[in-house]
């Protein structure tokens, strides 16, 4: 397909606005139940891991924030840390909780039958508010693992009041400026029923809560076969989609790149968001990775998980919404679809090329990374220490 000039002039305009968060934990030695594979100039803390997300950032110019994750990323003195981050061309983004590492919590945390238990969980979020205020951060998510493996284990509608009431405290702990997102996924950990296994589930409680409790989806927290955009333009319908986990799976929540799976499903995902004018940054949505690189360089990997994105959004931008409108309208199946494919099948690297080096950024990010050296030498500035890896 020919890009018409003004429909370039848009893309480019919108593309410009994109920002991509990435995950502190993306940079750190990660596996699977099996088996974690250590490399060379892996981080060993997380000032090392910002340094690395930043070098994302300066190859593609679009991922200009980090997510920590509490108490991976802990340290003495988080005003330190988010100078270091400045320094280094990036800011603080999202603050991640942690709620299914600690002992306790065997028989869940903010659901479990023991309210000294759930006290511990609502304390923890309370240090997390004191990382935000530190850092800067404006946003809190939460990921809750907790669920029952058998029937009976425990009472259903009992874990989901003592799921409200928690949640009511932690959102009450919250600046004004403050947002609480809401992840969920319909399994793992837990194998019978999982306490936020879905979006309307997150969406429940959110409307619950306030204004500033939004809903997370991850790409990889659904059952196979799931439509993600109609979830995406439903959360969209109801002003409640606070942020995206951008991640590929090929069975279950398998957090491998972005777009390597199914890159059509993440074109028609960053179509709706296009068709709902949600790109900018004033819409309230945050888009971020959270994924772990098991095999692949961590850097690269992050690099091409923002490009695809970025690749899925430009194809989205260039759908030609009024053919697609007229052809829906008439009826006209195969023509509708035909404009939504063309614009898929379009070779946007060129136009992505254009936009990076209006940005003063190389065409290429991945081979201006690899040309840099950068992965040489932290592999000999980094001897010694302990690797920053999953769950630290």
């Amino acid at each position: 397909m020919t890009i018409p000039e003004h429909t370039r002039a848009r893309a480019l305009a919108a593309l410009r606005e994109q920002t991509i968060e990435l995950p502190s934990w993306a940079f750190g030695n990660s596996g699977t139940r099996f088996k974690v594979f250590g490399t060379p100039g892996t981080p060993r803390d997380p000032f090392e891991k910002i340094s690395d997300a930043a070098q994302v950032h300066q190859y593609t110019g679009i991922a200009p924030r980090v997510s920590l994750h509490i108490p991976w990323d802990l340290v003495d003195d988080y005003g330190k840390l988010a100078a270091h981050a400045a320094d280094s061309g990036v800011a603080i983004g999202m603050i991640n909780s942690n709620l299914f590492q600690d002992d306790d919590y065997k028989f869940g945390s903010l659901t479990h039958p023991d309210a000294k238990v759930r006290a511990k969980a609502i304390a923890h979020h309370a240090e997390c508010v004191e990382v935000m205020r530190a850092t800067g951060s404006k946003e809190l998510k939460l990921w809750l693992p907790d669920g029952i493996n058998y029937p009976g284990q425990d009472d259903l509608r009992d874990r989901q009041e003592r799921l409200a009431e928690s949640l009511q405290q932690i959102y009450a702990l919250l600046d004004d400026d403050h947002r609480l997102v809401l992840e969920y996924k319909f399994f793992e950990p837990a194998f019978y029923a999982t306490d936020i296994p879905d979006w309307g589930t997150s969406l429940l409680h959110c409307l619950a809560l306030g204004e500033r409790a939004k809903v997370v989806l991850d790409t990889g927290h659904h059952a196979p076969g799931t439509n993600i955009e109609f979830i995406v333009v439903q959360l969209l319908r109801a002003g409640r989609l606070g942020a995206f986990d951008f991640n590929s799976r090929f069975y279950a929540d398998d957090d491998l790149m972005a777009g390597a799976a199914d890159p059509f499903q993440l074109f028609r995902i960053m179509y709706e968001i296009v068709r709902a004018d949600a790109l900018k940054p004033s819409s309230g949505v945050n888009f971020m990775l959270d994924q772990c690189h098991n095999v692949e360089e961590k850097i690269p990997g992050q690099i091409r998980s923002v490009t695809n994105v970025q690749a899925a959004t430009a194809k989205a931008l260039l759908v030609d919404r009024e053919a697609l409108t007229a052809a829906q309208h008439a009826g006209d199946v195969l023509g509708a679809n035909d404009v939504f494919m063309d614009a898929y099948h379009t070779d946007v690297r060129p136009l992505l090329a254009e936009l990076r080096e209006s940005m003063g950024l190389a065409p290429d990010p991945m081979a201006a990374f690899k040309a840099s050296g950068y992965l040489q030498q932290v592999a000999t500035d980094r001897v010694g220490g302990q690797q920053a890896g999953w769950g630290a």
